[in-house]
């Protein structure tokens, strides 16, 4: 890896704590941890849109109630948003269709999450999804090692629904620390049989309470082997919660990413990741 750019891309206005993207044509969809609306960005126009996930959506959910929306991935014509699973409330995993622009299935994925909590060992108040994958035949959940076991998971289920019999794997991660922090998994998306993700160091041992954001990393792991290939700081201060392919050539590889800022404040700030690949 030679060379990584981070720059600004765009400024969104009425979208706020931004915990997920998904790029396509000239949209941008994006969800927030507190918010209970999908959100649709046009980035020719700067035309925001948004479709209700929840009965009476609200853009500011308070924290002990929000739903936790902070996993967006997409196959075909769907996309899947999901709850993180570190509260009894944070349970949901909802398909939006993109034709219809109509959220079309709630599901409760209580009893899911509870055997990936077992078969990985990981204790409730340390379970926190906040990455997926789906391509179709196998689903990639990313457990965010920020609880005191600093449990980084990823979980690979085979599958075509979850709510079909499934196989189960499992997989440990030990990241790198930044000033002292060890970062943990914040999303992840698949590109050429390579998993992309980010990571951030924040200052807390909660999967619930916030602490100080001390910076974030990408990394690639191999999808045969599911060893990581590289990791690289991208930045110190920022904490990047979302993850999107933009475009990609021989040399290079661009991404979209969105942060948290951890505020009530209704407004996201996109960025652009320039990867030389060669």
């Amino acid at each position: 890896m030679k060379k990584i750019t981070l720059e600004l891309f765009t400024t969104i206005i009425g979208l706020g704590s931004a915990s997920g993207l998904f790029f396509q044509g000239n949209f941008l969809y994006l969800i927030g941890d507190n918010s209970g609306f999908l959100y649709e960005y046009n980035i020719v126009d700067s035309n925001l849109k948004k479709y209700p996930l929840l009965e009476n959506p609200s853009q500011n959910i308070p924290k002990k109630d929000k739903p936790d929306f902070e996993s967006l991935t997409h196959f075909g014509d769907t996309l899947y948003v999901f709850g993180s699973g570190s509260t009894a409330k944070r349970n949901a995993m909802i398909e939006f269709d993109l034709n219809t622009r109509k959220k079309s299935t709630t599901n409760n994925l209580v009893d899911l999450y509870a055997v990936m909590q077992s078969f990985g060992y990981i204790n409730p108040e340390d379970f926190n999804l906040e990455g997926a994958i789906y391509d179709g035949e196998n689903w990639y959940f990313f457990n965010r090692g920020n609880g005191s076991s600093s449990k980084n998971v990823i979980f690979t289920l085979h599958a075509k629904k979850l709510n079909e019999e499934f196989s189960l794997l499992s997989n440990d991660y030990k990241l790198p620390k930044i000033k002292g922090v060890r970062t943990s998994f914040t999303d992840a998306i698949l590109v050429d049989n390579k998993i992309y993700f980010l990571a951030t160091a924040e200052n807390t041992i909660s999967t619930y309470d916030d602490g100080e954001v001390l910076g974030s990393i990408i990394g690639r792991i191999d999808l045969e082997s599911m060893k990581i290939d590289f990791t690289k700081k991208i930045s110190p201060t920022n904490k990047f919660e979302g993850l999107t392919l933009y475009s990609q050539n021989e040399n290079q590889i661009q991404f979209l990413l969105c942060e948290d800022k951890d505020t009530d404040t209704l407004e996201s700030t996109i960025y652009k990741l320039s990867l030389e690949l060669r």
